[in-house]
């Protein structure tokens, strides 16, 4: 009896006995055979030199797609185990996974790796490549391989079989002498992993990431389907260093952060002028598009947070205390405050929508391990907004809500956007029918706004579905930062009610939504997509007025005081300095622009203007550049440079 392979195209090939995929990619296209590294089986990934013995619907994976080079990944982190093994025989490994990028694996080992190993390694690695050992996939009992992995002194891995069923079986991966726990999918050979792979990093790591076990070394790696894509990756990191936020910020004095107050920022005069030009902007467009701002409290009785659900759900993250016997948390986020905000009064539907806006400071009690900056901290304040309403207000508010945020992220200069739904997680809170009517009620909405948009499975909050806006940046890196949520949930759960039109008393949808998410980490972003020089409606200091001889001061003082009064940040540098020495001095600090006034300048009320990243002078009347100077400022500009 045949088999019948149905391809993703529909075509069906017949085979008389069992087939691999490797055998179906060769048959299909020689092409399609040498860029194959796994199979998908019925929806699931299977190794290449695996046999299919029933009817199936099967798909090649190759390594130019996201499957295939997260195929990649893990055979370079299990290639570079080997490498480890055969140089410091020693050392015991733990755990290796893909990760976005790349993929790392943690070692256990007395002596610490240094870059000259890291070095060392990676040539092991492409000898390994050269070797092109075969890869092949072996079912033991758990048992055997708790015996087998003890035996070899890989203590780690002993332990994390020990954890599986006593019947259960588990695959291993031998590729030469080096034998691997793993579910697979791996190449047919080392070979197929080729030469697009780089060791990056060092880092430490915790034994099953708990503080309380022990330390690890983790060495991390990038790997691509080719050298050319992993040069373009290595140049993109290059681009990414040089924009690093963090020195960035401690070169243009905008923000430093420190162990007293871990993942909390302390913001510098430049900085926090940045931090209020973002929040006065998001206020006043929030205030066009129908929000009230309101504040709540930082610190909360543990109760309310218990019957929202978020102290079963993020206890572990929350800043808890006690005080006159009772228990109190630091709020991690505002939603249940809002509810709080909402319930006083009596509300009807003729009040809904209903829209509430809080800057909220928030505190989570993240990893120090993850802390990053301004772009991972534990201190922060959210653009957070919930709007109370009605389900059939649900497809028009979040339509609106989308324009409103397009808007928002054209203004500081991101036009590509990427759409994700969401949909319900494995833990949650609610009724099936009722995530049913929210996931429809997205979906419905991104279609009606004539949207690409991808699925997430299973990633949704634990009280309701969402819509994740990313952003792309300059340089291809890809940030989440809006989200819209629609819940069904918590309103109820909070004794949340309005009185409907037939005078019954409904429980509203709540909205949960964010634009930039975390004004940290948005300014974080802001901070690399411009390299620091940040369009002039967003600089710290947009002008600088520089003399070039000490009798222009007095003319000096009366420009920046002009500018002043025109609503322009300006400082004045009166200091006996060459023109030059200043004009050096503030470019490195990126101003916008720079004034030079001479003798000339104050006789004729002109200004030589000098704009960051331009080689070119200009000479204007004052009233001139105040007026062109402050329309670029309205109008936002994005891409002052060289102007």
């Amino acid at each position: 009896m045949s088999i019948a392979i149905t391809l993703p195209d529909g075509a069906i090939k017949r085979y008389e006995t069992a087939v691999t995929g490797l055998e179906i990619a060769e048959s299909i296209a020689s092409g399609l055979r040498r860029n194959a590294v796994a199979v998908r089986v019925n929806g699931e990934q299977w190794d290449l030199s695996r046999p299919i013995e029933i009817d199936a619907e099967v798909a090649i994976i190759t390594r130019d797609t996201e499957e295939g080079l997260e195929v990649l990944r893990h055979d370079a982190a299990h290639v570079m185990a080997e490498a480890v093994k055969e140089l410091y025989p020693e050392t015991q490994v733990t755990i290796g996974p893909a990760i976005e990028n790349g993929f790392y694996y943690d070692f256990a080992r007395d002596d610490a790796f240094t870059p000259e190993d890291l070095e060392a390694i990676e040539g092991r690695m492409k000898e390994i490549v050269k070797r092109n050992e075969e890869i092949t996939r072996e079912v033991w009992q758990r048992d055997q391989a708790i015996e087998y992995f003890n035996g070899i002194g890989e203590v780690y891995k002993a332990e994390i079989i020990a954890e599986f069923p006593a019947d259960e079986t588990i695959t291993v991966y031998r590729q030469g002498e080096f034998l691997d726990l793993c579910r697979g999918p791996h190449l047919p050979s080392t070979g197929v992993l080729r030469d697009g792979f780089k060791l990056t990093k060092l880092a430490g790591a915790y034994w099953r990431g708990d503080p309380n076990n022990a330390q690890l070394q983790r060495i991390y790696g990038t790997a691509w389907s080719d050298k050319k894509q992993l040069k373009a990756y290595l140049r993109r990191m290059e681009e990414a260093e040089k924009r690093d936020h963090r020195k960035l910020g401690k070169a243009l004095d905008l923000f430093h952060i420190q162990d007293e107050a871990p993942g909390s920022v302390f913001w510098h005069p430049k900085g926090w002028a940045i931090y209020t030009a973002v929040q006065n902007y998001m206020a006043a467009q929030q205030y066009k598009h129908g929000y009230q701002e309101i504040k709540t409290p930082v610190l909360v009785d543990i109760s309310l947070w218990e019957r929202s659900g978020h102290a079963s759900k993020f206890g572990d993250d929350m800043f808890t205390l006690s005080s006159d016997e009772r228990d109190y948390a630091v709020k991690p986020m505002n939603c249940p405050c809002h509810v709080q905000v909402f319930n006083q009064g009596l509300k009807s539907y003729r009040d809904l929508p209903l829209r509430l806006a809080e800057f909220g400071s928030c505190h989570r009690n993240e990893m120090s391990g993850a802390l990053h900056g301004i772009m991972r901290v534990r201190s922060f304040v959210q653009d957070d907004a919930h709007i109370f309403c009605t389900e059939d207000q649900i497809q028009s508010e979040v339509k609106l809500f989308i324009d409103f945020l397009h808007e928002v992220y054209r203004d500081f200069g991101f036009e590509e956007i990427i759409y994700k739904l969401s949909t319900r997680p494995e833990q949650r809170v609610g009724e099936d029918a009722d995530w049913d009517r929210a996931e429809q009620a997205l979906e419905q909405a991104l279609n009606d706004n004539g949207l690409d948009w991808e699925l997430q499975p299973g990633e949704g909050a634990f009280y309701g579905p969402k819509v994740e806006f990313s952003l792309k940046d300059c340089i291809g890196r890809v940030w989440q930062c809006g989200t819209i949520q629609v819940d069904f949930s918590m309103p109820g759960r909070l004794d949340a009610e309005y009185v409907a039109e037939d005078g019954s008393k409904q429980v509203p949808v709540m909205l949960h939504r964010a634009i930039l998410g975390s004004i940290e980490r948005f300014l974080g972003i802001l901070i690399e997509q411009h390299a620091g020089a940040l369009p002039a409606w967003l600089a710290p200091q947009q002008v600088m007025v520089a003399t070039i001889v000490t009798d222009a001061n007095d003319y000096a003082e009366q420009v920046q005081a002009a500018l002043h009064n025109a609503g322009i940040r300006a400082e004045v540098d009166l200091r006996n300095e060459k023109i030059s020495y200043k004009v050096r001095e503030h470019s490195l600090q990126k101003i916008p622009a720079i004034l030079c006034i001479g003798q000339r300048e104050a006789e004729q009320g002109t200004v030589a203007v000098r704009r960051f990243g331009s080689k070119q002078q200009s000479v204007v009347p004052l009233e001139q550049f105040i007026d062109e100077f402050s329309e670029e400022i309205e109008s936002k500009q994005q891409f002052v440079v060289g102007e």
